[in-house]
């Protein structure tokens, strides 16, 4: 005879008790809104809120919400109200309105929005999106609400560096070409940015496969995008290399935080095949709008960044409830207003447990990511160490036929393609190796073989002591740093750039002069570039 578990005893009531409706975030938006008048950029702002707040509503909001007044308006199911806080310094005003989904029985839509005014501040506006559903997954494709754009088109946003806008931004010159790189590494920008480039043989030079007007407007204020026709790809292949750049017809999106010595793996590129039907091609679009909705969410802080309609409304019935106390009022009316504070303060805690959910969700699936990388990885190096190994036993040299690189600019694509999982260089000596005076390309391109090849074989052999002055070529030694060596931050570790290669002479003409300070990092077992190819420069120096 079976014996039931408890959960199989359980489903059947289970079944019968009502589905629990879970609030989801689905995106944020926020943004400085200009003006020479701020009250009047605040009120415009307002106002594009309103209308579309009523047409949502299907009626007609009272007379004194176009004053920007407190309001409750209810419209089976399409409610909407609003909450003001004003005092000598702040006025803040916010809406919230509610909208059931068309389609989905039971999803129902919550729109957020605050336009504040603080002294000595512009004008901030803040939006939220978020979705009640019971269902276990839910499948959307994010879109920003249509009143954004409305406030876009009346009011100048903007986010950083970036001034937002419904339709994409054109490259349709060399100085374009030269501000969007600028951008790309700015660090102030905290919106990803999609570059959807045009192939040499489209029909119209300026309109790539993708429609890149409809996910302008999906993505307002959650993401830029950029048309570059093929005549200006050029200044992205530049200044960040091959692999850091995109060109012929595909689409890469540049997260914040982008820069010269960025992993190219981190920001994701979709080639010209990979979009070359309409179904790949809408697949890619939707994965733009969703990775923007997410980041959206992952890179502002609630409570700072944006702030939740129920915090305003508890602000507000706080000061309501102290103001009715100080006045003196009735006990029935401070009564009602500990009642109406008491809810709104439970609906905050239930819009902070839905965000502690949702937070715990994102930490635990970036946990997954991250040990799921991290695996690959050291499968990846035990996998190059067996190549490399199996060359050897054959008598063969790993790196005999390699093509050395022509040019400064191809140097860092050269070693990140040629020398991965043995050397890798870090920032500065990325930014170092673009265009310096030093003149003998081939010779630092053969002490990183060096390093990559004998160095890192006795380095794994326990052979750090027969490394001293080593001869690595005529004139080239390699040696410790001595007074020379410093601190150097990698992967979030502080390491000591205790080893250089360095060649004979006391020159410092840096056309003449070679250095490549460097460390060995014994997690990844591979040879860390701090700097190079100029004499490291110090107090005493």
């Amino acid at each position: 005879m079976s014996v039931s578990s408890p959960w199989d005893v359980l489903k059947p009531i289970a079944a019968r008790m009502p589905s629990v409706v879970r609030e989801h975030e689905v995106l944020r938006v926020t943004a400085v809104v200009h003006g020479k008048d701020k009250a009047k950029a605040a009120g415009a702002a307002r106002r594009e809120v309103l209308f579309w707040a009523q047409k949502r509503s299907g009626g007609r909001l009272p007379k004194h919400a176009w004053e920007f007044q407190e309001f409750d308006y209810l419209s089976g199911g399409r409610n909407s109200a609003t909450v003001r806080i004003e005092n000598n310094d702040t006025d803040i005003w916010a809406i919230r309105a509610d909208d059931p989904d068309k389609t989905v029985p039971g999803r129902s839509w919550t729109t957020e929005v605050v336009v504040g005014l603080t002294a000595g501040k512009p004008c901030q506006f803040s939006a939220r999106l978020l979705a009640s559903t019971s269902e276990d997954n839910l499948d959307i494709e994010p879109h920003t609400p249509g009143f954004v754009q409305q406030v876009t088109e009346k009011c100048l946003l903007s986010r950083g560096p970036i001034d937002l806008s419904a339709e994409p931004w054109l490259i349709e010159s060399e100085s374009d070409a030269e501000r969007l790189v600028e951008l790309l590494v700015d660090p102030s920008r905290n919106l990803p940015v999609f570059v959807i480039t045009v192939p040499e043989d489209a029909t119209d030079p300026n309109t790539p496969f993708l429609d890149a007007a409809a996910l302008a407007r999906a993505v307002l204020g959650t993401g830029q995008v950029v048309i570059v026709p093929a005549a200006h790809t050029w200044a992205l292949t530049s200044r960040f290399g091959r692999q850091r750049s995109v060109f012929g017809g595909a689409v890469r999106s540049y997260l914040a935080g982008f820069a010269d010595d960025a992993s190219p793996y981190s920001h994701r590129l979709v080639l010209r095949e990979q979009i070359s039907t309409a179904e790949s091609a809408q697949q890619c679009v939707r994965w733009m709008k969703t990775f923007a909705a997410a980041e959206s969410i992952r890179r502002t802080r609630l409570g700072t960044d944006v702030v939740a309609f129920t915090t305003i409304r508890n602000a507000s019935l706080q000061l309501s409830q102290a103001r009715l106390e100080q006045e003196g009022a009735s006990d029935t009316q401070i009564l009602d207003a500990a009642i109406a504070r008491i809810k709104a303060l439970e609906e905050n805690l239930k819009s902070a447990n839905d965000a502690e959910t949702f937070l715990l969700d994102e930490h635990k699936q970036a946990e997954e990511r991250a040990q799921s990388a991290e695996a690959q990885l050291s499968a990846a190096t035990f996998r190059i160490q067996q190549l490399l190994d199996q060359i050897k036993k054959r008598g063969q040299i790993p790196d005999a036929d390699i093509q050395l690189p022509f040019t400064w600019s191809e140097f860092g694509d050269w070693c990140d393609q040629q020398l991965i999982g043995r050397v890798v260089l870090a920032p500065q000596a990325r930014s170092g190796v673009r265009n310096p005076e030093f003149d003998n390309l081939e010779l630092a391109a053969r002490c990183l073989l060096w390093l990559g090849n004998e160095y890192r074989d006795r380095r794994l052999e326990g052979g750090e002591g027969t490394l001293k002055d080593h001869v690595i070529e005529a004139g080239v030694r390699n040696a410790p740093s001595g007074a020379d060596e410093f601190r150097v931050s990698w992967q979030g570790q502080s390491h000591t750039a205790d080893w250089h290669i360095k060649n004979g002479g006391n020159t410092r003409d840096p056309r003449r002069c070679l250095r490549i300070y460097y460390f060995w990092d014994a997690n990844t077992q591979q040879v860390v570039i701090a700097q190079m190819p100029a004499h490291r420069r110090t107090s005493a120096t």
